[in-house]
C-alpha cells in the first residue's frame, strides 16, 4: 500500500510539472491547451479523490488510532486532504467555465493554478518526508495485513499511469511521455 501511495506521489509530481510549465507559458502570454489542464485536474479529482486519498486516509486513520501522534499531525493530514479536494473542485469548475468561453481574467486563473500547484507540492513533500517514514517505521506486518483486508477497492487500475490508458487520458499520457 505504501508503495502504491509513493508511486502515486511520483505520478502526481509529474502532473504538477506539466502545470508549472503551463503557468510559465501563461505568464509569457503564450497559448496553452486548457483541455490538457482540465484533463490533469479531472484525473486528480477522479483518481486521487476516489482511490489515492481514501487509501492514505485508511492508513492514516489506523496509524493515528494505534500510535501516539500529536494532534497537530492528525489535524494537518485531514485538513490538507479536505483543502486539496476543495481546491481541485474549484479549479475544475473554473476550467469548465474557461472551456465554455466564459471571460475569466488570466491573472485570476494563474493565481488559482499557482496556489493549487504549490499546495499540492507542499502536501506531497510533507507526506513523503515526515508522515510516510513514520508510518513505515511504526506499522508491523500484522498492521499491513489488517489494512489490506480493510481496503475496499483492492487492486484498481490507474487510468493514466496504469497498464491500460483510459481513452479520456490518452492525449495527457502522450504529453507526459514527451517530457
Amino acid at each position: 500500500m505504501i508503495e502504491t501511495i509513493q508511486q502515486d506521489h511520483r505520478n502526481i509530481m509529474q502532473l504538477l510539472q506539466v502545470l508549472d510549465n503551463k503557468i510559465s507559458l501563461l505568464k509569457e502570454d503564450k497559448e496553452i491547451d486548457y483541455r490538457l489542464i482540465k484533463s490533469i485536474i479531472s484525473y486528480l479529482k477522479d483518481y486521487a479523490d476516489k482511490y489515492h486519498h481514501p487509501m492514505e486516509d485508511l492508513i492514516y486513520d489506523y496509524y493515528l488510532k494505534y500510535r501516539v501522534v500529536t494532534d497537530q499531525v492528525a489535524n494537518r493530514l485531514a485538513d490538507d486532504h479536505h483543502k486539496l479536494k476543495v481546491m481541485t473542485s474549484e479549479l475544475d469548475d473554473l476550467l469548465g467555465m474557461i472551456l465554455l468561453d466564459a471571460i475569466i481574467s488570466k491573472e485570476l486563473f494563474i493565481e488559482k493554478l499557482e496556489q493549487f500547484v504549490s499546495r499540492q507540492k507542499l502536501h506531497l513533500v510533507y507526506e513523503e518526508n515526515e508522515i510516510l517514514p513514520a508510518i513505515k517505521n511504526s506499522l508491523t506486518a500484522h498492521d499491513w495485513a489488517h489494512l489490506n483486508l480493510q481496503w475496499k477497492h483492492k487492486q484498481y487500475a490507474d487510468p493514466l499511469f496504469g497498464k491500460s490508458i483510459s481513452q479520456e487520458f490518452e492525449s495527457l499520457a502522450e504529453r507526459i511521455a514527451q517530457l
